[in-house]
């Protein structure tokens, strides 16, 4: 009878503490790893910190490099295992909890010097791999340091606090330096609001590390800042204006960086090496395959976000060639009518008092949220914004709609002509508004075209579509319906990048599987 000798690596079978604490698989940290160059591993004074160790992951593919390239420069293996770990792999862990599992992934036990320990010359128990719990800085409300909800993580001493201690602590750059750092940080911290209503956390993690002034950094961290959005528009400014970033590794599908994780505009990774350099190499992902890379500038010109598809470049070259007026000057901003209003000391809405039927003296109410969606009616003296809206056409769109996990997309929900005598709650955004129903309709026929939502995808990659997503969307004629056979001929879209067009947006109306 044949023996089964499957014996799986146990860091690839841990189940993530949560969608945004999420446990980096060997394969991908050393996919990682393998953007370094091959000298790091073969120099015996080379420091590497993961600052958010977890499972110990990146610790110990580091030391498994490190015993190979070190082997000519010192022989004895004892020798060079005691080296390594006493002096070039460090870890900062994010938890007690991940320190004793970084520990006993890399060490072999939760102790660095207990009795089975691999490493031989530790006085301590920590090791190289550190956790002190520190505490929020609180002012205002928020952490100083993470920007955490004070009513929310001022919780004691008895639970975990989300007090990172890289980010909540000084650090200097003389006594901790390091050549390379790595890591997998947590993605963002809830904030007391509804849903999965949270604030971003990431980016605070590679500040700090460029802070520190390596040689090499690389980290995995959610793609959302390629378009900037709450909380790291400042980081988005930085990071494509940055000429140490030399590589980034792009996951549309977050699933296919993490299997079985669903993270909203994807997820990269990426190298930043210190030196100015001149483009940056980007590699798409989808599947098990790269589908696309190109070496070109963080920034296009007259762009202020980051556009991931190397083969929308060109296509959008040709419309900014026109130079035309931009379609997110028909945009209102959010909250059009003024409905968004909460609950004092709180994030909660208080939901408009509509009816179903009509009444003396009310409008029609488009709505969309508190699970449902629909039109009722609603007192026409409760709308505080934009009154002189209400008589006019115009047309109405939701302010968000799933970015989807998997191409085609249909990028944007389906627009709705909205009539006189109208208004609509704060989950939508208005369109105009215009002089006459036709002209709504025509703006409707083009909102609906694959050419105007592939343009609202460059910087739609989470489910937000309130105005600035509509940045690159050229204005047009609105006395015409528009589709996107007369779009195509008057960009010169090409048979090829009209293809292309195609297996990114899928037709509109098609209901979305999400």
């Amino acid at each position: 009878m044949a023996v089964n000798n499957h014996n799986p690596d146990v860091l690839s079978c841990l189940a993530n503490l949560s969608n945004d604490e999420v446990f980096t698989p060997p394969v991908l940290a050393n996919k990682v790893l393998d953007l370094l160059p091959p000298k790091v591993w073969q120099n015996k004074d080379t420091r590497f910190l993961d600052p958010v160790s977890k499972s110990g992951v990146f610790l110990r593919e580091i030391t498994r490099r490190l015993i190979s390239g070190l082997e000519k420069e010192i022989p004895d293996v004892q020798s060079r295992i005691d080296h390594i770990y006493s002096k070039q792999v460090f870890g900062i862990s994010i938890t007690e909890l991940t320190s004793l599992l970084s520990r006993r992934t890399l060490y072999c036990s939760k102790s660095a010097n207990g009795k089975y320990s691999v490493a031989g010359n530790f006085l301590n128990d920590q090791g190289n791999i550190t956790y002190k719990r520190v505490e929020h800085t609180w002012a205002n409300g928020n952490c100083v340091h993470c920007g955490a909800t004070k009513s929310v993580y001022d919780r004691g001493k008895n639970l975990e606090s989300y007090a990172y201690p890289f980010i909540h602590t000084k650090l200097n750059s003389k006594s901790m330096k390091f050549d390379v750092i790595v890591g997998n940080p947590p993605f963002q911290l809830s904030d007391g609001g509804a849903g999965a209503s949270a604030k971003p956390l990431y980016h605070r993690f590679v500040q700090q590390a460029i802070k520190l002034s390596p040689s090499f950094l690389s980290m995995i961290i959610p793609a959302r800042w390629f378009s900037g959005g709450r909380g790291v528009d400042e980081f988005r400014d930085e990071m494509l204006n940055d000429r140490n970033l030399r590589i980034i590794h792009d996951f549309p599908n977050a699933s296919d960086c993490f299997p079985g994780i669903e993270i909203k505009g994807g997820v990269c990774y990426f190298l930043w090496q210190k030196g100015n350099g001149e483009k940056c190499t980007i590699h798409t992902h989808q599947g098990d395959r790269i589908v696309s890379s190109a070496q070109r500038d963080l920034l296009e010109k007259g762009a202020d976000t980051f556009i991931r598809l190397n083969e929308a470049i060109p296509i959008l070259r040709k419309v900014q060639k026109v130079n035309e007026k931009t379609f997110a000057t028909l945009i209102s901003p959010n909250d059009p009518f003024g409905y968004d209003v909460r609950v004092e000391g709180s994030f909660k809405r208080i939901m408009p008092k509509y009816q179903m039927k009509s009444f003396k003296n009310s409008i029609l109410f488009y709505y969309s949220g508190w699970q449902q969606g629909g039109i009722g009616h609603i007192e026409k003296s409760t709308v505080t914004k934009n009154i002189e809206w209400i008589n006019q056409h115009k047309v109405y769109i939701t302010k968000a709609y799933g970015a989807g996990e998997s191409y085609p997309h249909q990028i944007i929900n389906v627009p709705i002509l909205g009539k006189p005598n109208s208004c609509c709650s704060e989950s939508y955004i208005v369109v105009g508004p215009f002089a006459n129903e036709k002209l709504a309709l025509n703006v409707i026929s083009y909102m609906k075209t694959k050419f105007f939502r592939f343009l609202v995808s460059l910087k739609k990659i989470t489910q937000e579509a309130r105005r600035g997503v509509y940045q690159f969307v050229p204005m047009q004629n609105f006395n015409q319906s528009w589709s996107d056979a007369k779009l195509y001929q008057k960009y010169g879209v090409s048979q090829k990048e009209q293809l292309f067009i195609d297996s990114i947006i899928r037709p509109m109306d098609i209901k979305d599987e999400e």
